[in-house]
């Protein structure tokens, strides 16, 4: 599970109770409640050795139900996944589902799992999906339970096919609360076992999801032909399986795994962190083998396999590893390239659309620009672009595909969210074709660049546990000079527009409201820069960072990236000065 790191809270007000009081009070009804022998001991173990440090780590604050669910280490506590906080989440989620969906007990549930373990805790995700089956069981609901490890794209979230967005994530964080003690047979998870009500989707799920999938392979006589290699890490995770399987129904060759990370292992052994997003570091395995079988393409799915990295090897013998908005100007490219082909009317380019989150490059919105197809941005995140795709969908629309920085991809939008896999093998294809062209990935990056406009951008982030201090450095900004003026500039350059998604201000827009949708409970401004630079600086909804993003974009014809990249490292040097005054709000880093 991803990490999260949880804040104290104080007693609630008018309740008498200070932290100490709370804390007892909130581990006295954990041990009545918690049937699994090794987190409630370990819980009595903290209370005997009287550790009210490490008790306020696991007691301080329930977990948060926000993107995608919940995120958190696994052990004990309300603060952590395990068997206690799970079953008490499910049934609060079930308890909304009945008051939304009067035919629940026709429609029922799907539920699925990775290959993440915490055995200190006996925590799995195979345990986790056994245990919310169970509590949808006891109350009539069918259950479509994956039999095995699968991939996140498999596996819708609301009955739309998206993420859950707002009101629902409230709706359930207050069912959840209302839902606590533990259902008569909450623990009884051999239920499962032998309920007529428990159904295994994998067969007909996979089925479908290969079908799919072949209508975006757009060259099956290229790739049947193609002598390009790839190699493929799935780094510990579910993926392995999955792509091999993509890469035949794309006619194509296997890519080769890499051997010892081929094979799901909650431990990670071979990594320091398992997220292909943190670059070389966990591709290491990946170019030996490469260098080894001559292959020129790496690709590499996280854990769950909903996110791709890729890396090519090149002339000079290095290995460039693309970053989220390199490969999303390439896929998004692709697929325009491959969709016009067989589209040649071109009054549907009226009807198309490609999205991106307001983080992400711009590059989209270029491409759009002179193509003629609309362009998109959303708040940041795939729950923001799966429910706009699917309204979009409804309308009759069409979405090409959307992207986000940190790796994602929706190349395929029968799925509605990021999705490793079909990114992956269309990502092959896309290879495969270049290289009839005797072309690399990094030399249509650079033609697209040429064509469209070079956009060059950075991202990086500092680290702060201090809510108090992230107010202060925010609060600044909104009282840059004097009470709620921004600031005019930043360094040398000067800030052409201001758009602050925490307030809703937006001084672009004739009535200076920003129009997509904002949020009190997290920071986040954008600045637009003379010299058609943007930032964002915005805090994180699962870690203790106040990350930003930064880009230059360049209109067609300019062509000194390395002229631009200078600016933009002079830019980001400006605002980490400016704005963030690291040493004055004592941040943090990103470790290198």
């Amino acid at each position: 599970m991803a990490a999260a790191t949880p804040t104290e809270t104080p007693a609630p007000e008018g309740s008498g109770l200070g932290m100490d009081a709370r804390l007892d009070q909130e581990t006295a009804q954990w041990l009545r409640w918690d049937q699994n022998p090794l987190t409630s001991e370990s819980v009595k173990q903290l209370i005997a050795g009287g550790n009210k440090e490490e008790l306020r780590k696991c007691f301080g604050a329930r977990m948060e139900f926000g993107t995608a669910g919940l995120r958190a280490p696994m052990g004990a506590g309300i603060s952590r996944m395990n068997d206690l906080t799970i079953i008490q989440t499910t049934q609060g989620f079930c308890r909304y589902l009945e008051k939304q969906f009067s035919d629940l007990k026709q429609r029922g549930v799907v539920i699925s799992f990775d290959a993440r373990a915490h055995p200190a805790s006996g925590g799995s995700s195979r345990r986790f999906a056994r245990l919310a089956a169970t509590a949808f069981i006891t109350q009539g609901v069918p259950v479509y339970l994956f039999s095995d490890i699968t991939p996140t794209p498999f596996v819708v979230y609301w009955d739309n096919g998206a993420q859950i967005i707002s009101p629902h994530d409230r709706g359930i964080s207050q069912a959840i609360e209302e839902n606590l003690e533990p259902w008569p047979q909450a623990w009884e998870e051999s239920l499962v076992d032998s309920s007529p009500l428990l159904h295994n989707p994998s067969a007909s799920i996979g089925n479908d999801y290969f079908e799919d999938l072949k209508k975006y392979c757009f060259h099956r006589t290229v790739n049947k032909e193609s002598k390009v290699k790839f190699v493929h890490t799935s780094v510990h995770g579910v993926g392995h399986e999955f792509v091999q399987l993509a890469f035949k129904a794309f006619d194509l060759a296997p890519p080769e795994a890499v051997p010892q990370q081929k094979d799901p292992d909650p431990e990670f052994p071979t990594v320091k962190y398992p997220n292909p997003e943190e670059g070389k570091g966990v591709l290491t395995l990946s170019f030996a083998l490469a260098d080894k079988i001559k292959a020129k393409i790496v690709l590499a799915n996280d854990p769950d396999a909903d996110r791709l990295a890729v890396a090519e090897k090149q002339d000079s013998g290095e290995w460039r590893v693309f970053s989220g908005n390199e490969l999303g100007a390439l896929l998004g490219w692709w697929l325009f390239t491959s969709w016009k082909e067989k589209n040649q009317d071109q009054s549907n380019l009226k009807d198309t659309y490609m999205l991106s989150s307001t983080v992400s490059s711009k590059i989209l919105r270029a491409i759009a620009l002179k193509e003629g197809f609309h362009f998109e941005e959303t708040l940041t995140g795939f729950k923001w672009m799966g429910n706009r795709a699917q309204q979009l969908g409804d309308q009759g629309k069409t979405v090409l595909f959307a992207f986000e920085e940190a790796i994602g991809y929706m190349c395929c939008p029968f799925v509605l969210d990021k999705d490793g896999v079909s990114a992956a093998v269309i990502c092959a294809e896309l290879a495969s074709f270049l290289a009839t062209k005797n072309l690399s990935l990094s030399q249509q990056l650079n033609a697209i660049y040429v064509e469209y406009g070079y956009h060059i951008t950075t991202a990086s982030y500092f680290i702060c546990h201090d809510q108090g201090t992230i107010q202060n450095l925010f609060g600044n900004l909104r009282n840059y000079d004097g009470k709620n003026n921004y600031p005019k500039m930043c360094g040398k350059f000067e800030i052409s527009a201001i758009r602050d998604l925490t307030t809703g201000y937006d001084d672009s827009q004739p009535d200076k409201k920003a129009v997509l949708p904002t949020s009190k409970s997290s920071q986040m401004i954008t600045f637009t820069f003379a010299n058609g630079g943007v930032a964002t600086m915005r805090t994180s909804g699962t870690e203790p960072k106040i990350k930003y993003y930064a880009e230059l974009c360049a209109p067609p014809g300019n062509s000194d990236p390395e002229h631009l990249k200078k600016e933009l490292d002079e830019l980001v040097g400006a605002i980490e000065e400016h704005f963030f005054q690291p040493q004055k709000y004592n941040l943090q880093p990103k470790a290198e």
